[in-house]
């Protein structure tokens, strides 16, 4: 017989498991935009498309929030950052893209090198191409010359 109420059914349950890939905590979706979503059109659900959960959203849209109580649970949550996303991973961030680092100072010096070494190589396709196009035109003018 299972036991629904041990801590560890519990656990199990609400955090995502361990694939062996270091998953983000928390959700990529702005917990800003959710509220606002949530404030100006949670009585039609627009948060919960936007995080993901299609079915309650049109569940919400149907019954208009729960006749406000389920809008107003949704905005407390969102606004303590305890609303999650389709995943069951928290919006705690602000802005959007919040599990989006910057990228590390040895790459952005290797991409520095990078196009300074492009840049150098542009210059002489264009040293290059000045100088075919001077020997175009003065056999071009050769040509032109009547021969006397």
């Amino acid at each position: 017989m299972t036991d629904y109420s041990s801590d560890r059914y519990t656990a199990a349950r609400y955090e995502p498991e361990d694939d062996g890939e270091s998953a983000p905590r928390d959700s990529d979706r702005s917990r800003g935009v959710a509220l606002a979503l949530a404030f100006f059109g949670g009585f039609f659900g627009l948060h919960r498309f936007y995080t993901g959960k299609i079915g309650t959203a049109f569940a919400m849209l149907v019954t208009m929030g729960g006749l406000g109580i389920w809008w107003l649970y949704d905005v407390v949550l969102l606004a303590a950052g305890e609303f999650r996303d389709i995943d069951n991973r928290p919006l705690r961030s602000w802005e959007s893209g919040g599990a989006i680092s910057a990228p590390p100072r040895r790459d952005v010096a290797q991409l520095a090198e990078r196009i300074e070494s492009l840049e150098h190589e542009v210059g002489q396709m264009a040293e290059r191409l000045d100088f075919t196009e001077r020997l175009l035109s003065q056999e071009k003018s050769r040509r032109s010359l009547p021969s006397a």
